[in-house]
């Protein structure tokens, strides 16, 4: 019987291989040049280009791309299909899928003048499909935010499920909310210090980050300071996304993802502790089978879109092409930004698993992922700080849930920005007043007319959107690999699968969506969403097919 150190040990050799093998053999591919001008040298403008270090740019990027997606993704999956297929999908479809599409549109991106993928479709398939590929990514943005920002929300207004009935003198909900404003405006003070000052690298490291692990840590002594509803919350979480979006990166943008990153990294590191150290033995199945009652299809094509960004996501796509392009100092930093990062988000994702085949059907029936994730990142922490800090560990485990997805909203409002701006040709301050208004508008009005948890309605709709995105991204590549007379079967067969998966998923979310409805509402617009996003891919095929042809 596979134990979860075990388990653990053959995913890290799988990934290892796969950066040092797969991922060096598709570098050689795109022939990868360090003595090449990227974009950040050529474009310097010191808001949106701006050339950056590798390590730092790492941990922005690996914050940026690390959000719910990696950690809800497989405990679902988990409960509804069992451990193993989920465990197969992540290992494989990360190191083949997964990551290649996040190198390749980095390396796209890169070679373009970091434009959008949206910009790339329309140089190679042509105008109407550049504004088609906009507007399917201006959808996905939009659920993204949506998604997010509810989710944000409720882990400021709620106590974590696990410690609801038990003594705490704090609020945990308000801890969290506490310690992700502290966060942000560290953050800041991190930006300007690396702007003006310009200390090395380590000495901002030996301050700043233990500053944020100490914030996280004195949110419980704050935690009355910001008592809101989750509509208060969910608005000022996107007011405060339309201003970030705006401001320079080494304002915000690059300062948070580094200490973001450092979250990241601590929570990896508590993962791996847990997974090796816990003693805790597997209880979920292995396999509950291919036919699931509760969902409108089985094991094809659910698994993948349930699972989503813990294999593979189209958003990192738009995080490459839209922010982390722009600040490349070196194409040789590509493969470990672009192929590593993502390898490292699949062992995010491993470990969300691992803290749910610990537990018994019957102990998480009715949590949601976020707090079995969150009570599990605690547990593993008591290994370290002892379990009469039980309370204050499982908050921890919300706060770096919180953080992850908190560090995904306001890139996604930046990426909507850029995409409108390149829609309109509309630049400068005007430009950028506009996308962001007509990326965040509609995101505001959502939130503000629907309830708590509503991101749950429509998870599976954003996983399939969000691999259907990785696909489209993956045949826009095809064809400009196709136009240059470049090898392309490791990028086309990558893009046919998740293709074919997305679609008959989408399909049949749009007929389960169509007969849930009751009249006007939440799932009859899930339903026409899921038709247009599935019409607007079609016509992109077809447009690329003939654009390979001639």
């Amino acid at each position: 019987m596979l134990s979860l150190p075990i388990i653990t040990i053959i995913f890290l050799i799988v990934i290892t291989l796969g950066y040092f093998r797969y991922g060096a053999w598709v570098a050689r591919e795109f022939n990868l040049n360090p003595q090449t001008q990227t974009p950040a040298h050529v474009h310097n403008d010191g808001e949106d280009y701006v050339p950056t270090r590798p390590f730092y740019l790492f941990a922005q990027h690996f914050s940026a791309i690390a959000a719910a997606g990696p950690i809800a993704g497989p405990i679902v999956a988990c409960q509804k299909f069992g451990w193993l297929p989920s465990l197969l999908w992540i290992s494989l479809g990360v190191v083949f899928i997964g990551a290649v599409h996040d190198f390749a549109t980095l390396t796209c991106s890169v070679r373009h003048h970091a434009h959008s993928i949206a910009d790339i479709a329309r140089e190679h398939l042509g105008s109407r499909a550049g504004k088609a590929m906009m507007l399917f990514i201006w959808i996905a943005l939009i659920y993204i935010i949506v998604a997010f920002s509810d989710i944000t929300a409720s882990s400021f207004v709620s106590a974590p499920e696990e410690l609801v009935g038990m003594s705490v003198d704090f609020n945990p909900g308000g801890a969290v909310a506490w310690a992700a404003i502290a966060y942000l405006l560290l953050s800041l003070v991190l930006g300007l210090v690396e702007k003006f000052l310009r200390p090395p690298l380590w000495l901002s490291t030996i301050i700043f980050v233990p500053l944020t692990f100490f914030v996280c840590w004195a949110g419980t002594y704050f935690s009355n300071w910001f008592i809101l509803t989750h509509t208060q919350w969910a608005i000022l979480i996107t007011a405060y996304c339309a201003i970030a979006s705006v401001i320079p990166v080494w304002a915000l943008l690059q300062p948070r993802g580094y200490l973001g990153g450092y979250v990241l990294y601590s929570v990896l590191l508590l993962g791996t502790i847990g997974l090796f150290f816990s003693g805790k033995e597997i209880q979920q199945p292995m396999f509950v089978g291919f036919k699931i009652d509760d969902m409108v299809g089985s094991l094809f094509p659910f698994l993948f879109v349930t699972i989503a960004c813990g294999a593979c996501s189209g958003f990192h796509g738009l995080v490459c092409s839209g922010t982390t392009s722009k600040q490349i100092d070196n194409e040789s930093h590509m493969h470990p930004v672009g192929y590593g990062a993502m390898l490292a988000e699949g062992f995010v994702a491993v470990i969300a698993l691992g803290i749910i085949m610990t537990m018994a059907p019957s102990e998480v029936t009715g949590l949601k992922p976020g707090s079995i994730y969150g009570r599990g990142i605690g547990e593993f922490l008591t290994l370290i700080i002892g379990k009469d800090h039980y309370a204050f560990a499982i908050t921890f485990g919300a706060m770096a849930f919180s953080t992850f997805v908190f560090d995904t909203l306001d890139v996604s409002t930046r990426l909507g920005r850029y995409l409108v701006q390149e829609l309109t040709g509309l630049q400068g301050k005007w430009g950028s007043f506009l996308g962001t208004i007509l990326t965040i508008g509609p995101a505001t009005l959502i939130l503000s007319q629907t309830d708590q948890g509503m991101w749950v309605s429509f998870w599976t709709l954003f996983g399939a959107a969000n691999q259907l995105l990785a696909a489209l991204s993956l045949l826009i590549i095809s064809v400009w690999l196709k136009q240059n007379n470049k090898r392309l079967f490791y990028i086309f067969i990558p893009m046919v699968f998740v293709l074919i998966t997305t679609l008959v998923a989408l399909v049949q979310l749009a007929r389960d969506y169509m007969q849930k409805s009751q009249g006007i509402d939440l799932n009859l617009m899930n339903s026409f969403m899921s038709i247009a996003l599935v019409a607007l891919s079609l016509y992109l095929v077809v447009v690329a097919g003939k654009k390979a042809k001639s």
